[in-house]
């Protein structure tokens, strides 16, 4: 797929998600079949540029391209030096976030307030546009402030017209959050209107779910989220029945064990021990999720310390999931542990 100037490996995308599309799972991502990985929000306060958070989410080195760095605030100038600031640390594309629901972003008239907004929401396109002339921008927003004010067309046509690449739709409202169902009726709306690229995103948790949508609304792409937390290889499973219309067998456990404890280690070799291990406990427990013994395993897996416990703890479970159903299954973890 082309996209914003870049030949993408497929139409299948990670959805920017703060605390979760880190570094280490854009790179799981990718290598599970993603064909993008938009970064977590960055801040465009510059001076929160030299935060252990903002250093992290920053972080490039060896990230396979091309890089997606999303950006989030209200000010037209800071959204263009962010932009420039972000390029030169390695970002191949800016995205520029309209759509997180958060009330700490949206307090400070970011995110998907912006939406309330048009010619602010005009002002920073234009901005960061002209900023970084070489290198496409794009954005993701929500239908609408709420369900009475849905003027996510309005907002297409002005991102067009400032020179946005590509445009991502999250089928709620800003008021839905993530509540209830999204919708695609708007999504192909917008897609009668636009000639930019369209990407659909919302609710996408399977390869049916995938391929339902993208004939309902006609988008080019679509954007895993939620459903890609400890379910990885989601984007194989979609591409691969974009393309051939079969199915992927899915994963064996001893599949989804290494993939888990790939992924544990470089948690712990991006963060640390110290903050990896709080990092990589959430991870292991969307790994985990849905399996007979899982409920035991957690609430045992989350007083564990040190890498060392959690890649342990992690091989054991997917092993034999089943014996953690066992009344003694924690004093026989202890005991292999201190092995």
């Amino acid at each position: 797929m082309q996209l914003a100037g870049f030949h993408l490996r497929n139409n299948v995308f990670l959805a920017p998600m703060a605390g979760v599309t880190d570094r280490p799972f854009r790179q799981l991502a990718k290598r599970m079949g993603a064909g993008l990985a938009v970064s977590e929000m960055v801040t465009s306060n510059a001076l929160l540029y030299a935060t252990d958070k903002t250093r992290l989410r920053t972080d490039h080195r060896g990230e396979t391209g091309p890089v997606s760095v999303q950006i989030a605030g209200s000010d037209p100038a800071m959204m263009a030096k962010a932009a420039r600031h972000n390029r030169d640390g390695g970002a191949d594309i800016i995205d520029i976030n309209m759509g997180c629901p958060a009330k700490k972003v949206c307090n400070v008239a970011a995110g998907s307030a912006l939406m309330r907004d048009e010619a602010l929401v005009g002002r920073i396109l234009e901005a960061v546009v002209a900023a970084v002339p070489d290198t496409p921008v794009t954005l993701k927003c929500r239908t609408g402030w709420d369900r009475d004010s849905r003027n996510v067309l309005r907002i297409a046509r002005i991102a067009e017209e400032a020179g946005i690449q590509a445009l991502t739709i999250h089928g709620r409202t800003r008021a839905d959050r993530y509540m209830g169902e999204a919708e695609y009726d708007t999504i192909a709306e917008v897609r009668q209107h636009i000639r930019m690229p369209l990407i659909a995103n919302g609710d996408i948790d399977s390869a049916h779910k995938a391929k339902a949508v993208l004939a309902h609304t006609g988008a080019d792409a679509v954007m895993v989220g939620r459903a890609a937390q400890g379910h990885p290889w989601i984007f194989a499973e979609i591409a691969h029945f974009l393309a051939t219309g079969e199915e992927l067998a899915p994963p064996t456990l001893e599949a989804r064990r290494r993939v888990c404890h790939g992924h544990v280690l470089d948690i712990h070799a991006f963060y640390g021990d110290d903050k990896g291990v709080r990092i990589a406990r959430k991870h292991i427990g969307w790994y985990v999720q849905g399996i007979p013994g899982a409920h035991a395993f957690r609430q045992h897996m989350v007083r564990l310390e040190g890498r060392h416990a959690q890649l342990v703890a992690v091989d054991r479970f997917f092993r034999d999931p089943s014996a953690w159903l066992a009344a003694d299954a924690p004093r026989d973890f202890a005991e292999e542990l201190a092995a």
